[in-house]
């Protein structure tokens, strides 16, 4: 039997990824494009979150790590709900009616919001059915519906939650430096931290534990390596500031 959606309910994701090489925070997004029948220019071509509707048998996280899979391969990632948006107006502009009549879509459509946190190199972009692209989070391009607000309200939870919550982790390899970690702050913030004022702080982090490890591949001094101890986290029984930056 198909599986039946419901049509004026979706979920939307907004898919981060960090590059902390680069230290850049960005956003996967899918192209959307229509062609036009009498024109060489085409009636949509702009960029949207990846999401889809919910169906009846499934509960709103399923369809969020549903659609995520779908769209990476990828699952048990950090997911937060954070907002459902349902302005009336929101799927109204012309190029989203035309949209929605070429695809029988609802306008009057709310969508439940989630984010997802990982490494943009998690990710395999090649032969990629859905033109998916990596944008950085302060450069993206035309976004269709109501994206780009859902991306902004999805950016201002993230970095409010990483300031007192261990989420920056889930940006990280398992294994990292005390570098690697300033970047992906760096990355997410969208500032630049003093390089010995941040290990001052980091290392009394009784969470953040020093392993008997050094950087591979490194032509420098090699760094050494810590991890996040989830355990010792969770004991310590209280939120506080991952660092007070």
């Amino acid at each position: 039997m198909a599986a039946v959606i419901i049509p004026n309910v979706s979920v939307d994701c907004v898919i981060f990824g960090a590059d902390i090489q680069t230290k850049t925070l960005n956003v996967l997004l899918i192209r959307r494009y229509l062609e036009s029948e009498n024109s060489t220019t085409p009636l949509v071509d702009d960029y949207v979150l990846t999401g889809y509707h919910i169906l009846e048998n499934e509960n709103v996280d399923e369809t969020a790590s549903r659609v995520l899979k779908e769209l990476t391969g990828l699952d048990n990632l950090y997911k937060k709900q954070f907002k459902v948006f349902g302005n009336p107006n929101r799927l109204m502009n012309e190029k989203d009616q035309i949209w929605a009549n070429s695809q029988n879509f609802n306008k009057r459509t709310l969508t439940i919001a989630y984010y997802f946190l990982l490494q943009t190199h998690d990710v395999t972009l090649d032969n990629d059915k859905f033109d998916t692209k990596w944008f950085p989070i302060n450069n993206l391009p035309e976004l269709g519906f109501d994206h780009r607000n859902i991306i902004n309200e999805a950016y201002a939870d993230l970095k409010e939650k990483s300031m007192h919550q261990p989420i920056i982790f889930e940006l990280l390899p398992d294994k990292f430096t005390i570098k690697d970690l300033q970047n992906a702050y760096e990355s997410m913030l969208g500032i630049e931290i003093d390089n010995r004022n941040f290990r001052r702080k980091i290392i009394t982090k009784k969470y953040i534990v020093k392993l008997d490890e050094k950087q591979i591949g490194n032509a420098k001094k090699p760094s050494s390596l810590y991890m996040f101890s989830k355990d010792i986290y969770q004991k310590m029984n209280k939120e506080n500031y991952i660092v007070n930056i």
